[in-house]
């Protein structure tokens, strides 16, 4: 007999074969309620949500999945919003997408919706990076946008990723309120499409001119450093996705001569034929382009996930290895270069700022303190990076801020991670490490460990798929806060930070003090010798993640192997006190 979520998916599936969905989708809809229905409540068990990166989900039918259903409730939700919050104006958005299958047809759906409800509508020509849709939002005053990709994700997955009129990711209360609105959606009749075709307007190649102009003209830094090295080689991957249009350009653009791209993965094929998952943290994924830096003797290896949003980065060390860098290290080396030459030209007055997340490397607090420039700590989302840049506009001047997941974003322009720049700027890095100190950048990240000690971060990812792994998840979370640990690595546990109750409590003195965030469901473990442990469910993905953070000082580069060794045998204690090996 059918329990209570059965009963309830079976009935919100009758709708599906009720209503006005497509044969195709009728049949597979039914296809499901009599073969699986198992794959049928995971379909329909709920609807997709907005989560720190928006609406992303497994494509197929079904109120839980992506497709033309979803993403139309999504967009005459989030266009009914938009017509409230702009009242009497003629509301103005953008539309993007990435590599993926069915992208494109789910950005012109979403255009056609936009359109109908009468919008203004700039579609782009073909697939764009991310970044590129923030930037249109702001350079032509837009009202919202919307780029559909799953960023890093598998094969399987697409999304959906709003932005509202700064070119930031949605945020409260326009999250919820949107969500509001889309729950008011319940049948496709509300649904407004094949409208107004007149006012969709396409952007092609002269629009990400003015983009990659514009990312030249704010953030170079030392040309007469590029033109000295303009021809070291560079391999770049763009991983099947949309970092082929445009990251090849900008090298270009900054002056690089000599870029070398892996021929296999320039092909743009949503199925992403040569890796497992399109997401340059993975060793793996990258195996491609370190094997062709190898070949190449390349300076710097680089790669994009399929929206190009993030970067990858893998250098050369003594040994002629190639090191991938995780994003804490990328993000401590491109925040260094900015700050460096800011102090050398003369630019820093006290008045500027960077900023990162909560589970991010304390080694930029560091170095943004050395040079004497504010160092902003927010919860884990580009788009809280992106609150704290509106939040100073007109008061500070932003320089660079990341994440420990592979983003960066130098300069204020976009809204969001940015790796079209991120990888020009990478370059330039290398290009004035060789010129003015004679260094490859692993040398200099070598350099930048002496000085201000050598930060140690790994990251354990525990999946638990579905809707029995969502409540796995939150049932660890409540255990960790019933039953925090008392030491870590043989180092007590001093300091508590829960970033959902937004309180802060010193275990020793009992003091509790308030947190000054967003509320969000994350817990940090702070020791006695410095140690930092965060613990948060993915909000993009279905998997809670553990971030550690060790530090030790380190007096020499010849010593930073036995360092290395020492922090990562830490690191692995502390997951053995976790259970989690």
């Amino acid at each position: 007999m059918a329990n209570d979520l059965e009963l309830t998916v079976l009935s919100k599936a009758q709708k599906w074969l009720d209503g006005d969905y497509d044969a195709a989708t009728k049949e597979q809809v039914k296809l499901l309620m009599d073969n699986d229905m198992k794959e049928l409540t995971e379909s329909f068990y709920k609807d997709l949500e907005f989560g720190t990166g928006g609406l992303r989900g497994i494509m197929g039918v079904g109120s839980n999945r992506m497709n033309i259903y979803t993403v139309g409730t999504a967009t005459q939700g989030l266009a009914n919003y938009l017509k409230k919050n702009f009242a009497g104006e003629k509301v103005r958005v953008a539309v993007a997408h990435d590599s993926r299958n069915n992208s494109r047809m789910f950005a012109e759906r979403v255009a056609d919706i936009f359109a109908s409800n009468d919008f203004e509508v700039y579609l782009f020509d073909s697939l764009r990076p991310t970044p590129e849709l923030s930037f249109a939002i702001r350079e032509l005053k837009l009202h919202s946008g919307v780029v559909i990709t799953a960023s890093h994700n598998p094969k399987e997955y697409n999304g959906y990723k709003a932005y509202w009129t700064d070119g930031s990711q949605v945020t409260s209360p326009h999250d919820v309120n949107i969500i509001d609105e889309v729950a008011k959606i319940t049948e496709n009749s509300q649904v407004l499409t094949g409208k107004n075709p007149g006012n969709i307007t396409i952007l092609g190649e002269e629009f990400d001119k003015i983009y990659l102009d514009r990312i030249k003209a704010d953030i170079q830094l030392s040309p007469e450093s590029v033109a000295k090295y303009h021809d070291m080689k560079i391999v770049y991957t763009p991983l099947h996705g949309a970092g082929m249009r445009l990251v090849p350009a900008s090298l270009k653009n900054f002056g690089f001569t000599n870029v070398i791209m892996v021929p296999e993965q320039a092909v743009i094929d949503g199925n992403f034929p040569t890796v497992e998952s399109p997401n340059p943290e993975e060793r793996k994924t990258m195996a491609m382009a370190i094997e062709l830096g190898r070949k190449e003797g390349a300076d710097l290896v680089l790669a994009t996930d399929p929206d190009s949003d993030r970067i990858g980065v893998a250098l050369r060390n003594g040994k002629g290895e190639y090191v991938l860098l995780n994003g804490n290290q990328t993000l401590t080396l491109l925040m260094s270069y900015q700050l460096t030459r800011w102090a050398e030209r003369g630019d820093l007055d006290g008045n500027q700022y960077v900023v990162k997340t909560i589970v991010t490397s304390m080694m930029p607090n560091a170095v943004a303190e050395h040079f004497g420039v504010k160092c902003y700590d927010c919860l884990t989302g580009f788009k809280y990076i992106a609150k704290i840049i509106r939040q100073n506009e007109g008061k500070a001047k932003y320089i660079g801020g990341g994440e420990e997941s592979f983003g960066y974003l130098s300069g204020d322009y976009v809204r969001d991670k940015d790796a079209v720049s991120a990888c020009a700027l990478a370059a330039e890095a290398a290009a004035w490490a060789k010129d003015t100190m004679g260094l490859t950048l692993y040398e200099w990240l070598q350099e930048l460990y002496v000085k201000y000690g050598f930060y140690r971060e790994s990251l354990v990812s525990v999946v638990r798929k579905g809707k029995e792994g969502a409540e796995e998840i939150q049932r660890m979370m409540v255990d960790f806060r019933e039953n925090p640990p008392k030491e870590l690595a043989g180092s007590e546990v001093l300091i508590i930070r829960d970033y959902k109750s937004l309180q802060e409590l010193n275990l020793r003195s009992g003091v509790r003090t308030p947190i000054e965030q967003d509320a969000s469901n994350v817990l940090q473990w702070i020791t006695a010798d410095g140690t930092i442990v965060s613990v948060r469910p993915s909000g993009t993905e279905p998997k809670i993640k553990f971030y550690f953070g060790v530090k030790e000082p380190l007096a020499s580069v010849a010593d930073y192997e036995a360092v290395e060794s020492q922090l990562d045998a830490k690191i692995e204690r502390i997951k053995k006190d976790l259970n989690l090996i």
